[in-house]
């Protein structure tokens, strides 16, 4: 199936300006086409399940913060080894091979993502999780990252674009080999001519469309779903057989 998506680059923006940009954008759909903030999620007997209340400002936590919360406050205080097993413990999906991130990571999306069902911005994420965000300015383990979250998803994510070239490709080149990829050097040519600072954004504009019309499928909000083929003993083509045979 194909997904519809919504991007935007700010020049002279940072990721505070995209969560303006964002939260706006949201609450003034939700206004413009539902007349409401309120949006109430229903069953087949119409009875409601779940009521998400867009009313700014939108709720702002870190990251870390979240972690702490469901894996302890200790999670980032103890050795790799033991947040490893500890995860385990908790029931999160672990692989033998998985960085000490993408442990955390787990955490994040197996106990924490489905249960931020009120619009919340996630900020400060680990660097290896984005390469192409600017480092925070107070702590070179994050990136000025936020992931917007309601009804449980991801609907947006956006950063501050790393506009430094020696920086960006050291991080692209440690990501490329531990992945085995090729850098991109036609981006890092281009960043080496100079780029201002800048926002970015990404926007699952059918995620968005499940949550505002409470849909708990996204097939069906697609624009474009994935068809299942006729089959040979469909009427259509047993009559478009009958009329090559005439």
């Amino acid at each position: 199936p194909e997904f519809t998506m919504l991007e935007a680059y700010q020049a002279y923006g940072d990721y505070e300006s995209m969560m303006e940009l964002v939260e706006g954008m949201i609450t003034h759909v939700s206004q413009k086409v539902l007349g409401t903030l309120v949006i109430e999620h229903k069953d087949r007997e119409g009875e409601v399940t779940r009521t998400i209340d867009l009313t700014t400002p939108w709720r702002r936590v870190p990251y870390r913060e979240l972690i702490c919360e469901k894996a302890g406050a200790d999670w980032f205080e103890i050795s790799a080894q033991e947040r490893k097993a500890k995860a385990i413990e908790l029931g999160a999906e672990i692989h033998e091979t998985d960085e000490d991130f993408e442990v955390s990571n787990a955490i994040f999306e197996k106990f924490i993502e489905p249960k931020l069902i009120q619009p919340t911005f996630v900020t400060h994420l680990p660097k290896e999780l984005v390469p192409l965000a600017k480092l925070s300015p107070n702590d070179d383990s994050t990136v000025e990252v936020f992931e917007c979250c309601i009804n449980g998803q991801e609907i947006a994510p956006a950063y501050t674009e790393q506009n430094d070239p020696v920086q960006q490709r050291e991080r692209l080149e440690d990501q490329a080999g531990e992945e085995q990829q090729k850098l991109d050097e036609d981006f890092l040519i281009a960043l080496e001519h100079g780029m201002p600072p800048a926002g970015g954004m990404g926007m699952g504009i059918d995620r968005l469309c499940m949550m505002l019309l409470g849909q708990e499928s996204i097939r069906d909000v697609l624009l474009f779903p994935q068809m299942k083929p006729k089959t040979k003993n469909t009427p259509s083509s047993e009559g478009a057989e009958e009329s090559k045979q005439e």
